[in-house]
């Protein structure tokens, strides 16, 4: 049974760092991602990494903030978030898929709450 779990959420003041970390489990994939929905948003890709990580897909909303990057023999991505802003309040979710790019993740974690405060 495949499962992913993300732990790391939180609450935290605007400017402040959060890391998320998400362990997977059942088998490995690929390409491993982190969405998040904003209340009253459509969720979006935040970042996504490739097996080897030779492969990073971005939103630009996030460039030069956060950061992702993988553990294969853990079967854990982490996801370092810095310089963080209200705006990126939010549901986090980890996905998973055999794919690149990041776009039909067949497995996805329950999420884990971000909350930035101003």
């Amino acid at each position: 049974q495949v499962q992913l779990v993300e732990t790391g959420g939180g609450l935290v003041q605007a400017g402040g760092s959060l890391r998320l970390s998400c362990a997977a489990s059942g088998r490995t994939f690929y390409t491993m991602a982190w969405f998040r929905q904003a209340p009253g948003k459509e969720r979006e890709c935040v970042l996504a990494i490739s097996w080897s990580g030779s492969m990073i897909n971005y939103a630009d909303s996030v460039k030069g903030r956060f950061a992702i990057s993988r553990d294969n023999a853990k079967n854990t991505v982490y996801l370092q978030m810095n310089s963080l802003k209200p705006e990126d309040t939010g549901v986090y979710y980890c996905a998973a898929g055999p794919n690149w790019p990041p776009r039909d993740m067949n497995y996805w974690g329950k999420g884990t709450l971000v909350t930035v405060s101003s």
